[in-house]
């Protein structure tokens, strides 16, 4: 299975201590270099843990698709979808949601890093995620505290 991740995603994952989970769920895991550029700044967090993880996973999206509506879209989200169309991937793996919809637009098969964690749960790779959105809501990721306390209870863990 071949995913293709965006850095909001990552970012979240590797707050959460998680990135590894992707390999494990997921097999195969690309990044286009544009968003590499994005999350390895120096002294941007979690850029020290990103390059590590990201080393040998940076492809170039060299072929341009025709994206349904793709206005307000960065460069990254772009060239995520572009490589998600270029590999013919499996999962878009990405949590802004404008991206999320205009992934859904052309048919495109999506998960956020939510996702990842309760799928993780679910094939007993970790055995709670409370501890993730813990690290997560302390963290300058903004994800709704609603939205944190509906996954502690399609976890079970409310």
């Amino acid at each position: 299975m071949i995913v293709i991740a965006d850095s909001s995603a990552l970012v979240a994952l590797s707050v959460c201590d998680s990135l590894s989970l992707l390999d494990a769920l997921f097999g195969q895991v690309k990044v286009p270099q544009a968003v590499y550029d994005e999350i390895c700044i120096a002294n941007k967090a979690e850029a020290h843990a990103l390059h590590t993880y990201l080393t040998e996973k940076v492809c170039n999206a060299s072929t341009i698709f025709d994206i349904e509506r793709p206005n307000g879209l960065g460069k990254g989200e772009l060239d995520a979808i572009n490589l998600y169309k270029q590999l013919s991937a499996d999962l878009l793996l990405i949590d802004d949601a404008k991206a999320k919809k205009v992934a859904y637009l052309n048919n495109i098969e999506v998960m956020g890093s939510l996702g990842v964690l309760l799928l993780a749960k679910k094939k007993g790779l970790i055995v709670a995620i409370k501890p993730s959105l813990s690290k997560l809501r302390c963290s300058d990721i903004f994800i709704s505290n609603d939205l944190l306390d509906q996954v502690l209870v399609v976890a079970g863990e409310e």
